[in-house]
């Protein structure tokens, strides 16, 4: 079947956003580091990040209360409040960062338009995640945007039978292997890996590239038509 519709997940395939929490962590390690030196404050910020994910979700609300438990947790409740108030405040300031859209995505988008259906399918915190869709000025180039509590093979085919989307006519983007290729190629759709920079650990936890059929590696946003006519040619020889 040829690809009728394409997914695009959003943070750091649209717009960047794990900059933004990479420096926050430097700072968490700096002021931390006054009560306790030791070297694995990384280590024990992502391991209460991961513990919470089934509690808070993905996201800078999430993340904002790691960091506040993992202070409390390093310096045996000695963390003052001012310390609290600037971790706190460092949320705030990344809810409130602007939107900055990576180069070549949105000429991208409208040329996929007419001839695609196109979804924003990402995750996190719902209020914030539609606040930065409307921002990057990209919601009327897509048929809609699912904001989703996990990207898993059940919460894809939901949504492609939410839209009446074959997963053999659907292509999805993203720069995570963990969520947005493996849950698609495992329901029977597309996925073109967009590799970047940097990655969250947590999106990074996986076994390399996959070698499953449908699995795609894609070297730039721009190169999506290009790599649609490929399987599309594909599609059509077989």
């Amino acid at each position: 079947m040829p690809i009728e519709v394409i997914g695009l997940d959003a943070d750091d395939t649209l717009w960047e956003s794990e900059v933004h929490f990479v420096d926050v962590e430097d700072r968490f390690r700096t002021m931390i580091a006054k009560y306790d030196p030791s070297d694995d404050i990384q280590e024990h910020l992502f391991a209460v990040e991961r513990r919470n994910l089934e509690h808070f979700g993905y996201g800078v609300k999430s993340f904002t209360l790691s960091m506040i438990e993992t202070a409390i947790m390093l310096t045996d409740g000695a963390v003052n409040g001012d310390d609290i108030h600037t971790i706190v405040s460092w949320g705030k300031e990344m809810m409130a960062h602007p939107v900055d859209i990576y180069d070549g995505v949105r000429e991208t988008m409208e040329q996929l338009t007419h001839s695609h259906r196109l979804f924003i399918i990402t995750k996190g915190d719902l209020l914030h995640q539609e606040a930065k869709v409307a921002q990057s000025g990209l919601a009327e180039l897509v048929e809609g945007v699912e904001v989703l509590t996990e990207k898993d093979p059940p919460a894809y085919q939901r949504v492609l039978d939410r839209h009446g989307i074959s997963a053999d006519e659907f292509l999805m983007v993203g720069n995570s292997v963990k969520s947005d290729i493996l849950p698609v190629v495992n329901i029977g759709g597309h996925a073109a890996h967009l590799d970047t920079e940097v990655t969250w650990a947590f999106e990074a936890d996986h076994d390399g590239h996959p070698d499953k059929d449908g699995y795609h590696l894609l070297e730039s946003f721009r190169a999506i038509p290009e790599l649609v006519g490929a399987i599309d040619r594909v599609s059509s020889a077989s």
